[in-house]
């Protein structure tokens, strides 16, 4: 048996393994519920920002005329697939639009290669659905994941490279996090920096306007260096932080962050309510984060999967 099979093999069975693992301790027994909101993105118009939370840490961005989706995770399971069957963590709520609702997205912003941010089920039907029409930006050493499709370009960037697509500038951030897809990846934040799989958030700039993307991240002050960007909305993860504080923030501190650190406008929440990944309550974070937001200069304009928020035009 060759060397590629044996790690082929290899790799197979311990993915297997560790997804059934997942499946089993992790996801919902119960159906889907359906969301509570639905966005409408023919309405949107080409002079407005707006924004729609379709479920975990996928976000519908109109960014004055240009179709911006972050992370795109849209069918029932993430996980590894073999022989066409997804075994992971099932969703909690449906997706706000699905796949076949969703617009021709210009750019796919992906922040790291975990399967729940990169799923490569959503990403290969988006992309069949519109081949060589769409341009990717993801983390550095995560663009093997999706290599082979059908992408108008693909990109990585690294922590403090800045890009320019579509008169739209993304610069990536470093945040608190880890970047493997399996576990016995290299990965940044086991020290393999050179080699090892990234992960960001990224800072959206168009017209003088600046979105910050956090992707997913642990409370940290990396933030703080964006004080005088003058960012006018924070989309930060808050769920999955029981017990996985060294790698999630909890609401309060998307909050801090957001407010103090960055002192962004408007908050907007991701990372909760879809998949329960944490040992906390599936409604807690947004619980809290309802309780806590009035406690800070930030306005929480979005706390639930499916609302839409339009930018002031002052």
């Amino acid at each position: 048996m060759s060397l590629n099979r044996r790690k082929f093999i290899r790799n197979i069975s311990l993915a297997s393994a560790g997804a059934l693992f997942v499946s089993e301790k992790i996801h919902p027994k119960q159906p889907p519920s359906l969301p509570n909101f639905k966005p409408d993105p023919t309405s949107w118009k080409n002079d407005e920002i707006n924004i729609a939370w379709i479920g975990h840490a996928t976000v519908l961005i109109n960014f004055y005329g240009t179709i911006i989706l972050t992370d795109p995770v849209l069918f029932e399971r993430v996980g590894v697939n073999i022989f066409g069957m997804t075994f992971g963590p099932s969703r909690f709520t449906h997706p706000a639009l699905t796949v076949d609702e969703i617009p021709k997205p210009d750019i796919i912003l992906l922040s790291h290669a975990h399967m729940d941010h990169m799923d490569y089920e959503t990403l290969s039907t988006i992309v069949d659905k519109f081949p060589n029409q769409i341009d990717c930006i993801t983390a550095y050493n995560t663009a093997d994941v999706i290599a082979e499709l059908k992408w108008k370009s693909l990109q990585e960037i690294d922590w403090n490279e800045e890009t320019e697509l579509q008169n739209i500038k993304f610069k990536a951030l470093e945040v608190k996090h880890f970047g493997w897809r399996y576990p016995w990846e290299k990965d940044r934040s086991k020290g393999y920096m050179i080699d090892g799989r990234s992960f960001n958030a990224v800072l959206i700039e168009k017209n003088g306007k600046k979105i910050l993307f956090g992707g997913d991240t642990a409370y940290h002050d990396l933030f703080k260096s964006l004080k005088d960007e003058n960012i006018e909305i924070a989309i930060v993860p808050i769920g999955a932080y029981e017990p996985w504080r060294k790698n999630h923030c909890n609401p309060e501190e998307a909050l801090i962050m957001a407010d103090e650190h960055i002192g962004a406008k408007y908050f907007i929440p991701i990372h909760t309510k879809t998949f329960k990944q944490g040992s906390e309550p599936i409604d807690e974070p947004l619980t809290w984060l309802n309780n806590s937001a009035p406690n800070y200069k930030i306005k929480l304009v979005i706390d639930d999967i499916g609302k839409t928020f339009t930018l002031p035009n002052l």
